[in-house]
C-alpha cells in the first residue's frame, strides 16, 4: 500500500469527531478563551481526541492553541472543548478584555486589508 493510501486510511473526518454536531454545547468560547484541565479530571473513558485535549490542557491553553496542537479546524475544537467543559473535565476562563498588544495587532491587520 502506498504512503498516500496509508494517510487516507488514518484520516478521520472532523464531523466524525463531533458526532456530526457543528454547534458547541457551551456558548461563548472564543479564540482567546483559556482552557485548563479540571483538578482530578479522569480521562480513561474518553475517546482519543478528547483525551488528548485534556492532556494538552494540563497547562492553560487558548482554544486556538488547542485546535492547532491537535490539528483540527477551529469549529471542531470548539465543539470538543465545549463537550469537555460541560462534562466537568475542562474549565474555561474568559479574559475580561484583550491586551493592548493584541488589539494593536488586530488593528494593523485590518488596516492591511
Amino acid at each position: 500500500m502506498s504512503e498516500e493510501a496509508d494517510d487516507d486510511a488514518l484520516f478521520v473526518r472532523p464531523f466524525i469527531m463531533t458526532g456530526g454536531r457543528v454547534e458547541p454545547l457551551h456558548d461563548g468560547l472564543r479564540l482567546e478563551t483559556l482552557v485548563v484541565a479540571a483538578a482530578g479530571a479522569q480521562t480513561e473513558t474518553l475517546e482519543f481526541e478528547r483525551r488528548r485535549i485534556v492532556a494538552l490542557c494540563a497547562e492553560p491553553a487558548t482554544v486556538a492553541e488547542v485546535a492547532t496542537r491537535i490539528g483540527v479546524p477551529l469549529g471542531v475544537a470548539k465543539v470538543l472543548i465545549a463537550d469537555l467543559v460541560v462534562g466537568g473535565l475542562l474549565v474555561c476562563q474568559q479574559p475580561k478584555e484583550l491586551p493592548l498588544h493584541v488589539l494593536e495587532r488586530i488593528r494593523d491587520h485590518v488596516r492591511a486589508l
